[in-house]
């Protein structure tokens, strides 16, 4: 279903295999880079996200056992992905403009989406003072991925109670519940 215009930012490709490396398994991050296609990966470059997907599966698959399932793994994945993107100069600019508060820093995630890949729509719905909804349009990755994703940038932000549920509408469709304690 992705095109080749369909692209994210080397930085999550890279997350990936330090997910795998961090098991201490450099075979392993071999074959999780020979499955993307890709040799060189490049924090910044942008590279297509069928690439990323055949990685992050292929990674899945490896880690699975470690994790206690493959959905598990997926959301191992995601946060590292958090985690990598956070550290990252777009990541602290994300987190400056945020200034401490949460709320700001999760409605900031659909923009820090867009400037991280080339697809999809995501809009967040606030439906308390400590929880909304993620909402994801054409997106490719799987939403265990994203629970991940969503769970590490709230950790970064120093919540209590931190809690994202996934729900997968269809294919390419997904909304993510998010709350946090007061």
């Amino acid at each position: 279903m992705a095109s080749p215009s369909d692209t994210a930012r080397g930085m999550f490709l890279r997350a990936t295999l330090e997910a795998v490396r961090a098991l201490g398994d450099e075979e392993a991050v071999r074959r999780c880079q020979r499955a993307s296609g890709e040799e060189k990966l490049v924090d910044f470059f942008t590279y297509p996200i069928s690439a990323n997907l055949r990685m992050v599966f292929a990674a899945a698959r490896m880690l699975e056992g470690h994790y206690g399932g493959f959905d598990e793994a997926l959301r191992q994945l995601g946060y590292r992905a958090a985690e990598s993107f956070l550290a990252s100069t777009a990541g602290l600019a994300l987190q400056f403009l945020a200034r401490g508060d949460v709320k700001r820093l999760v409605g900031n995630l659909p923009s820090a989406y867009r400037a991280s890949v080339s697809f999809g729509l995501r809009s967040v719905v606030w439906t308390g003072p400590t929880s909304g909804r993620l909402t994801m349009r054409r997106e490719f990755m799987p939403y265990p991925f994203h629970e991940g994703v969503l769970l590490g940038v709230l950790k970064k932000a120093n919540v209590r109670g931190a809690r994202v549920r996934g729900h997968q509408l269809s294919t390419l469709e997904s909304d993510y519940d998010i709350s946090w304690e007061a």
